[in-house]
């Protein structure tokens, strides 16, 4: 994973809105799409870029494509970012 992916990837808010969705459960891309008002093509760009930056993983079962949400890289950014705030535990034991 790569920070500058992840934050491409974190930038749209079509993307943001996937994220949201898979928070539930996971989906098909048709059943991402249908949440949206626009082409399949798009859906599965959207999807690509998520892929790519590993916030999404894929399922595949039978004729079937799913997508789950990648908690792992999003808590991976969330220590990232309290370390840089200086929140991290050995700052806290210190003081």
């Amino acid at each position: 994973m790569s920070f500058a992916e992840t934050f491409k990837a974190l930038s749209d808010p079509v993307r943001r809105d996937i994220l949201q969705l898979l928070k539930s459960g996971r989906m098909s891309a048709g059943d991402i799409g249908s949440h949206f008002d626009m082409t399949g093509a798009t859906v599965s760009y959207h999807l690509k870029i998520l892929k790519k930056a590993d916030l999404i993983w894929e399922k595949k079962e039978k004729n079937f494509i799913f997508y789950e949400l990648n908690t792992s890289v999003l808590e991976e950014i969330m220590l990232w970012i309290s370390d840089l705030k200086g929140e991290n535990s050995d700052d806290k034991k210190e003081s």
